[in-house]
């Protein structure tokens, strides 16, 4: 039984909840953290929680009956709060994003290796079917080789979204919808292609004159061979989030879909529906997945903490994927090219260097506690 803190109790920690429902006889949750008075006991109220409540993560490190402290805070003190649990010898899985900057997350990866103990980071699309799916066609080939990929991040996010206190700082979101939204598609384009050599960025605010992160980014990703677009957006009506990649052979995408074209004599083309079928019957033979989203993943840590092997996600991956969202903000921010790696002595390594650097497209004007209502988190791509 691994015995769970669960630090900042807001909208996602509900549905990290209800993936620990799913996993029951396997976790029990032992302590609940929220800087706000009286939230971590409500959502102990909530959801019929035997576990003690504070309102500073710094109460716990000391407690022997947490074996995973489970971050689910504002981006700002993701780094911060995972490295001091990491320093108290607890094993961590941290919600996207890892960290604002590069500096964080190589501090926390120093933390975890000093520590021994495990560090997974959030990317729960990566345990959905038709991700999965997508990314054993890439490797198989089945399509051929990557000509060029969209990216479609695509979010709808009324005006008032950015009311939350924390939401809509360069300080405190650590940006916009590249960072918090964007995230995932990200993540899971890296996971499928590599890091790119190259990127070029357009950043902007469109729709929200309440924050001073942008809403809207354009990206060209330059690989060896291949291009990549990436748009990421809360400005998107129906969220139609989804990868399409263009190989030599057929195009495959999430949410599943392939059309393959041979040439005629003319250079101009018509359907291959036998390499179609060919592509549909290999998917079709990929297996079930015993669990699915933020389930799927937080079950892979629990395992990893049972057998000690290293997590399907890790802070390497979590990296990553700040390292190609903070090339994309320094090239929206300087309006040139940025060439991949980054390096420790780049400006835009730290959050210090980024905040000085990034456009403030507006103040935000309002700062609520709370806001009622449900949220979205993202396609099943089915």
């Amino acid at each position: 039984m691994i015995r769970i803190a669960i630090i900042g109790t807001g909208n996602i920690a509900h549905e990290h909840m209800r993936a620990y429902q799913k996993l029951s006889e396997l976790v029990t949750i032992t302590a609940l953290v929220d800087i706000i008075p009286g939230k971590a006991a409500a959502f102990a109220e909530e959801f019929g929680l035997d576990a003690e409540s504070f309102e500073h993560h710094e109460e716990i490190l000391g407690r022997e009956d947490i074996d995973l402290a489970d971050v689910c805070t504002p981006p700002y003190v993701h780094a911060s709060i995972s490295i001091d649990f990491l320093k108290a010898g607890k094993n961590v899985v941290c919600e996207k994003p890892m960290a604002a900057s590069l500096e964080e997350c190589d501090a926390m990866i120093r933390a975890r290796d000093e520590s021994g103990k495990l560090l997974a980071i959030i990317a729960q699309n990566r345990f959905k079917r038709a991700i999965r799916d997508l990314k054993a066609m890439l490797d198989e080939k089945v399509a051929g080789p990557v000509r060029h990929a969209a990216v479609n991040s695509f979010w709808w996010r009324g005006h008032c979204y950015y009311d939350l206190w924390w939401r809509g700082t360069w300080e405190k979101e650590g940006g916009g919808c590249t960072l918090n939204h964007a995230v995932h598609h990200i993540d899971m384009l890296l996971w499928m292609m590599g890091s790119p050599k190259s990127v070029t960025s357009v950043l902007a605010n469109t729709a929200h004159d309440n924050a001073e992160v942008e809403d809207l980014s354009v990206s060209i990703l330059e690989y060896p061979g291949a291009l990549a677009t990436l748009t990421a957006s809360v400005v998107h009506h129906g969220e139609e989030q989804g990868l399409v990649f263009q190989c030599e052979k057929a195009k495959i995408s999430a949410p599943f879909d392939t059309y393959a074209s041979l040439s005629m004599p003319n250079g101009f083309p018509e359907e291959n529906p036998a390499l179609e079928a060919e592509i549909r019957a290999f998917r079709d033979s990929l297996p079930e997945l015993p669990y699915e989203g933020h389930t799927g993943e937080l079950y892979d840590v629990i395992t990893v903490i049972e057998e000690g092997r290293a997590p399907a996600i890790s802070a390497e991956d979590g990296r990553r994927t700040i390292e190609l969202i903070t090339a994309i903000y320094k090239s929206g921010a300087l309006q040139e090219k940025v060439q991949l790696p980054l390096q420790k002595d780049d400006p835009f390594y730290t959050v210090e260097g980024i905040m000085q650097r990034v456009p403030h497209f507006y103040e935000k004007t309002v700062s609520k506690t709370e806001l009622s209502g449900e949220i979205t988190v993202g396609s099943d791509y089915r």
